[in-house]
C-alpha cells in the first residue's frame, strides 16, 4: 500500500540546494513523486510503499544530513506532530534565547524549538495531543530558566509593546548615579558607604540572576562575570570601582535594550498594515467582517482613509491609493474601474467597489507579514558564528583570567594585583557587544530594506546576495510592464487616419494590445458609434462604424477577406487594417520598457555585474529589448526548461548567478538561481513563493540596491565583528600587563556594545541615496 510522506526541513541554505536534494531523494529505493519546497521551513513530500517507509526516511534524512549543515528533520503528519508560536518575553540576549530554546526542545514531546530573539517568539513542533502537558512543562522551563519572562500564544494581532520596568529601570539608573558620584565626590568612610548604597540599588537583580544561574549550571554569562569581578573588586577594597563597573554596565544594558526595542517598533510600524475589518456586501448590505471570513468573488467597500483588506478589481467608482508602506514609493497611484489593487493600501479619496481575488491568506498584505515576520528565522553565516564564538569565548576568558590572577600573584609576589588584573579581564570578557548587535545588524537591515518595498526571505539570503556576481533578468514583466505602446505605422497614407481605424475596431476589447491602440489614438469614442462589431477567432476584428466595414488582426484575416497587401517582417506585434476592402496599413505595437529598466542595467554595470537576458519571446525582439538597455547578452525563445538549462550552464563558470522573473513559468529558474528576485506587484504567486527576494513596485532598479544594501549590512555586521573583538583583545592583553585599569575595562565592554548596537541601528532607514554613497 502506498502512502504519502511529509517533512519539514529547516536550515537548507538555498533553492539549489533543495533542487539537488529533491533529485537525490526521488532516486532513492522505494520513493515515487517526490517534491521539495524551499523556504524558511522547507517542505518535502513524497510517496513511497508502506513496508519500505522506515529504510526510505532513514536514506532520506541521510542524504539530507550529508548535504546541509545542522538541519532539522520533522515528520509532521506522520508522528501527529503541529507546529505552535509562542510569545516569550523579555529575554535578555539571543544567547539566552538559544540557551532557553535547547532547553525546551529537551521535553518529552517537543520535536524542535526556534529562537527568534527580534520579535520575542518560539516556533516549537510538538506532539499535538499531548499539547497541554507539554505547554505545562514548556511553561515550568520558561519559569526557571528566565523567571522575568512571560510565556503565551502569539498572536499575529499582537503589538510590541512597551516593557513594564522600562521607567522603573531609568529611576534606578538615576538614582544609582547619584549615588556613585556623591560617592567619587565625598571622601572619607561615606564615600564607602555612597559607593555600596549605588552598588546596591544598580546591581541587586545581576547579583540575583548570577547566584540563581550558578544553581542551574550556567555559569558563564554576563551576570556571573560581572558579579564575580564586582566582588573581586570589593575584597580589595576598590568601591568605587565596584559601584562603576556596575553602572556602567546597567546603563549599557538599558540602552541596548532601548535599541532593540526601537528597531523592533520600527519594523511594526513598518509592517503595521494589516486590515482589521473589512465591509462585504451579504444580502444587499455591507457587513463589517474580519478579512478572513470574506471569500473569493465577493464585493467588499473601502472608504477614504480605509486599508483596502484584500486583493481584487475595481468594479466601482475611482480613487488614488497610498502605497508608500507596500512599495516604499511615496507617489499615489490612481485606480479607476476595471483596475487591480493590493491589500494593504490606503484609499485616499473616493469609494471603492472591489470584488476579491484572493482570500485574506493568499492576499498581499498577508505574504507580506508572513515573510517580514519569518525573515529573521535563518541565521546568517555571522550569526552561525556568533552564537559558536560566544560557547567558548567567555569560558575561555574566564579561565585566563584565573590563569593570568595566579601567574601574576605569583610573578610578583602581589596577590592583590593579580586578582584586579583578573577582574578586568572578567569585566572585559562580556560578549553582549557580539551577541546583541549581529543579529541586529540583519534586523535592521532587513527592516530597513522593507521600507523601500524589497523583503528579504531571511538573514541567510544576506550572505549569497553580496556576493551575486551576474544577473540573469526575465524581459515580459520584469523589464517591460506588460503595456503595448504604438511605436510604427507601416505603408499609410494617413497615420492618424490608420490609428483611429484600428482604435474604433479595438473599442470594446479588453486585450493589453487594443488598450496601447486607443491610448495611441487619444480620442473620445461614443460607444453608439459603433454599429456592430464580431470578433474572428484567430484572425482579429470585423466592426461596422458610421456605415463603413472596419477591419483590424493579423495577416491571416486580410488574406481571408482578399485584402491586397504585404505581410511585414517587423518585431512586435502587427495589426493590419482595412476600410470597406482597402488596405489602410499595418500599425507596429511592442511591449513597452519599465521607466527605470535602462537605469537598473546601468547600475548593475557600474557594480561589474555581467546583465543577460533570458525570455520566452523570440529572439529578434529580445535583441532589440538588449540592444536598447545594452545588455552583454540576450536569449530568446526559451521555454520554462530552456532558461533552466541556461542558467546552470552560467553557473557551471563558479559565478554567483541571481535570476529575477515574474511569472509562473519563471518559479522553475528562480528556484534554481544562487539567489532570485521576483516582481511582487504583477508576478505570479508561483514567482513569488520560490523567490528569495521580492520588489514590492516591481521596479528592476531595485535589484541594484538590494544587492548593495546585502554588501551594506554585512560590512556593518563584520566592523562589529571584527572591531569589538579587536578592542576586547586589544585591552585584554593590555589588562594582563597591567597597564588597562577597570575603567578602561569597562569602556571595552559597555563602550564597545553601544558602539556596536549604534552602528548596527544606522541599517533601520536605508535609503538608495545612502547605499548608492558606501
Amino acid at each position: 500500500m502506498k502512502k504519502t510522506y511529509r517533512f519539514n526541513i529547516e536550515n537548507i541554505d538555498c533553492a539549489a540546494c533543495a533542487c539537488e536534494l529533491q533529485e537525490e531523494i526521488a532516486g532513492l529505493k522505494g520513493v515515487e513523486e517526490c517534491h521539495l519546497d524551499f523556504g524558511v521551513v522547507s517542505k518535502l513530500q513524497y510517496i513511497c510503499e508502506e513496508k519500505d517507509s522506515d529504510a526510505a526516511e532513514r536514506e532520506m534524512r541521510k542524504a539530507v544530513e550529508e548535504d546541509q549543515k545542522n538541519p532539522v528533520i520533522t515528520a509532521v503528519q506522520e508522528k501527529g506532530l503541529k507546529e505552535y508560536v509562542y510569545t516569550v518575553r523579555p529575554i535578555d540576549c539571543a544567547a539566552c534565547a538559544e540557551k532557553l530554546s535547547a532547553e525546551i526542545a529537551k521535553i518529552d514531546g517537543v520535536e524542535s524549538c526556534q529562537a527568534d530573539f527580534m520579535h520575542d517568539k518560539m516556533r516549537i513542533v510538538l506532539k499535538a495531543r499531548e499539547k497541554d502537558r507539554i505547554e505545562k512543562e514548556i511553561r515550568e522551563t520558561v519559569q526557571k530558566d528566565e523567571p522575568e519572562a512571560s510565556f503565551s500564544i502569539w498572536k499575529k494581532e499582537e503589538k510590541i509593546e512597551k516593557a513594564e520596568n522600562t521607567y522603573a529601570m531609568l529611576y534606578r539608573l538615576i538614582a544609582g548615579s547619584i549615588l556613585f558620584a556623591l560617592g567619587m565626590l565625598i571622601k572619607g568612610s561615606w564615600s564607602l558607604f555612597l559607593s555600596l548604597a549605588a552598588y546596591a540599588v544598580l546591581g541587586y537583580d545581576v547579583v540575583y540572576a548570577a547566584f540563581r544561574n550558578i544553581g542551574r549550571g550556567q555559569l558563564f554569562d554576563e551576570h556571573f562575570l560581572m558579579t564575580i569581578a564586582t566582588f573581586a573588586a570589593m575584597y580589595l577594597n576598590a568601591w568605587k570601582e565596584a559601584a562603576g563597573v556596575m553602572l556602567f554596565y546597567q546603563i549599557g544594558e538599558y540602552l541596548q535594550e532601548l535599541a532593540v526595542r526601537r528597531s523592533r517598533r520600527s519594523i511594526g510600524d513598518l509592517m503595521n498594515i494589516r486590515p482589521d475589518s473589512a465591509w462585504v456586501n451579504r444580502d444587499g448590505e455591507y457587513v463589517q467582517v474580519s478579512p478572513e471570513e470574506v471569500r473569493i468573488g465577493e464585493i467588499i467597500r473601502v472608504k477614504p482613509g480605509e486599508r483596502v483588506p484584500l486583493d481584487g478589481m475595481v468594479i466601482k467608482g475611482a480613487s488614488s491609493l497610498d502605497t508608500a508602506s507596500l512599495t516604499g514609493e511615496s507617489k499615489p497611484r490612481d485606480v479607476d474601474e476595471g483596475d487591480r489593487v493590493i491589500s494593504g493600501a490606503v484609499n485616499q479619496t473616493g469609494v471603492l467597489e472591489i470584488r476579491t481575488e484572493k482570500e485574506y491568506g493568499d492576499s498581499t498584505v498577508a505574504r507580506i507579514l508572513e515573510l517580514v515576520e519569518n525573515s529573521d528565522s535563518s541565521k546568517s553565516e555571522p550569526e552561525k558564528f556568533i552564537t559558536k564564538f560566544s560557547r567558548y569565548y567567555t569560558p575561555a576568558v574566564v579561565g585566563l583570567a584565573a590563569i593570568t590572577a595566579i601567574a601574576v600573584g605569583i610573578l610578583t609576589g602581589d596577590f592583590h594585583e593579580g586578582i584586579y588584573r583578573g577582574c578586568t579581564f572578567l569585566v572585559i570578557s562580556c560578549p553582549c557587544a557580539l551577541v546583541i548587535s549581529i543579529p541586529l545588524s540583519f534586523f535592521a537591515g532587513i527592516g530597513g530594506l522593507s521600507s523601500q518595498g524589497i523583503l528579504v526571505k531571511g538573514a541567510n539570503v544576506i550572505d549569497i546576495l553580496a556576493s551575486v556576481d551576474q544577473v540573469v533578468l526575465d524581459k515580459t514583466g520584469t523589464l517591460t510592464s506588460g503595456k503595448f505602446g504604438l511605436e510604427d505605422v507601416l505603408h499609410t497614407d494617413n497615420k492618424e487616419n490608420t490609428v483611429m481605424i484600428a482604435a474604433y475596431a479595438e473599442h470594446f476589447s479588453n486585450h493589453p494590445i487594443a488598450e496601447g491602440i486607443r491610448q495611441a489614438y487619444g480620442k473620445k469614442i461614443k460607444d453608439d458609434e459603433i454599429e456592430s462589431t464580431e470578433e474572428i477567432a484567430g484572425r482579429g476584428i470585423l466592426a461596422h462604424v458610421n456605415g463603413k466595414e472596419i477591419l483590424a488582426g493579423n495577416y491571416k484575416l486580410m488574406q481571408d477577406k482578399r485584402i491586397a497587401c504585404e505581410e511585414e517582417d517587423e518585431a512586435g506585434t502587427l495589426v493590419y487594417t482595412a476600410e470597406d476592402g482597402v488596405y489602410k496599413g499595418c500599425l507596429v505595437l511592442r511591449d513597452q520598457l519599465k521607466e527605470d529598466a535602462c537605469e537598473a542595467v546601468k547600475q548593475l554595470h557600474r557594480e561589474n555585474k555581467k546583465v543577460m537576458i533570458v525570455s520566452g519571446d523570440n529572439q529578434e525582439i529580445t535583441n532589440q529589448i538588449a540592444a536598447k538597455l545594452k545588455v552583454d547578452s540576450a536569449l530568446g525563445g526559451c521555454l520554462p526548461e530552456d532558461k533552466v538549462n541556461a542558467l546552470r550552464e552560467m553557473k557551471k563558470k563558479g559565478e554567483i548567478t541571481a535570476f529575477a522573473g515574474d511569472g509562473v513559468n519563471d518559479a522553475p529558474v528562480l528556484a534554481n538561481a544562487d539567489v532570485s528576485f521576483a516582481m511582487g506587484a504583477l508576478g505570479s504567486d508561483a514567482a513569488i513563493e520560490a523567490a528569495d527576494v521580492v520588489i514590492m513596485d516591481d521596479k528592476p532598479s531595485k535589484i541594484s540596491l538590494a544587492i548593495r544594501s546585502a554588501r551594506h549590512i554585512l560590512l556593518i555586521a563584520n566592523e562589529n565583528i571584527y572591531g569589538a573583538i579587536s578592542i576586547k583583545v586589544l585591552v585584554l592583553i593590555l589588562g594582563a600587563l597591567g597597564y588597562a585599569s577597570m575603567w578602561m575595562a569597562i569602556l571595552a565592554d559597555t563602550g564597545v556594545a553601544m558602539i556596536c548596537v549604534l552602528n548596527s541601528m544606522r541599517l533601520l532607514h536605508i535609503s538608495r541615496k545612502q547605499v548608492l554613497n558606501q
